[in-house]
């Protein structure tokens, strides 16, 4: 059984616990020399924020600042998809506008005119970060402040309190910034493993997508470790002026499944993400 084949298997069984518990620390443990886990020096990296938790029980076994409200960036995207298949058919079909494609990138490259499907667009915005994917989905959930509405009341649901979406894509500017923790984040991708469409795409490497011109192109995941990180199951990057470097990893090793989350990074943050991981599994 694959990787992703074993994740999905235990979500389906701990879904609903999922989705209502929230990550909180534990009391330390002592270790044999008599120093409390806490006490175990943790890889430095360029993220002032960081958690590392895992994804079953809930635990958070290190982190730094995990409870403060920071922007998201493209992070936030985990959010929106799990808007769009509550509400959207995959293959429902969704013809490009201007509006959507006028954006800042990364983009996709969607086309004005051309078609598209929900899993198309689904693709393009947690592989590639697509903006433009991200616009067109929101588009399909009513326009942008009815998408932005919809992905907080989500959040809401399952207890990310302190995140607060404010565009479908995490792009962010006055007036429109959004805000989540380190914690949060860990619900909200703990909640979207839980959707085994979504596990699916964050785990593939590639997938085919419409070229505009009736063509189809190959589009690739941007997330370094998953062909690198043996058990990665996924993740996601982001980055805005106001966010830094944003990253969450998640991946599975001897029966247990962790989730590193990165925020406020000064750099690219792919050692960080693996080194915090590899900590994660000794403790």
């Amino acid at each position: 059984m694959s990787v992703l084949s074993r994740w999905v298997s235990r979500a389906a069984t701990v879904a609903a616990a999922s989705l209502v518990m929230s990550f909180a620390p534990v009391p330390a443990i002592a270790d044999p020399d008599g120093q409390s886990a806490a006490a175990v020096a943790v890889p430095a990296g360029p993220a002032r924020v960081w958690l590392v938790a895992d994804m079953i029980s809930g635990r958070i076994l290190g982190g730094n600042d995990p409870y403060g409200r920071y922007a998201p960036a493209s992070t936030i995207k985990a959010l929106l998809a799990m808007v769009v298949l509550d509400q959207l058919n995959p293959d429902a079909t969704v013809r490009a506008t201007p509006s959507s494609t006028d954006v800042e990138c990364s983009c996709v490259g969607l086309v004005p005119g051309a078609n598209y499907t929900t899993r198309q667009l689904l693709d393009a915005l947690l592989m590639v970060s697509g903006n433009d994917a991200a616009n067109l989905l929101g588009e399909m959930l009513g326009g942008p402040q009815a998408a932005v509405a919809k992905m907080n009341a989500k959040a809401a649901q399952f207890g990310a309190v302190n995140t607060r979406a404010g565009s479908p894509s995490g792009l962010d500017g006055p007036g429109w910034e959004s805000v989540t923790t380190a914690q949060d984040l860990a619900m909200i991708y703990r909640a979207a493993l839980t959707y085994p469409l979504l596990a699916q795409i964050l785990h593939q490497s590639t997938a085919l997508f419409p070229d505009g011109s009736g063509g189809l192109k190959t589009i690739a995941s941007r997330d370094r470790l998953l062909a690198s990180y043996p058990g990665y199951i996924g993740g996601k990057t982001g980055y805005t002026n106001l966010a830094q470097e944003t990253y969450v990893a998640i991946a599975q090793r001897d029966g247990r499944q962790l989730i590193a989350v990165l925020l406020y990074g000064t750099d690219e943050l792919w050692d960080q993400g693996r080194a915090l991981l590899d900590w994660g599994f000794t403790q």
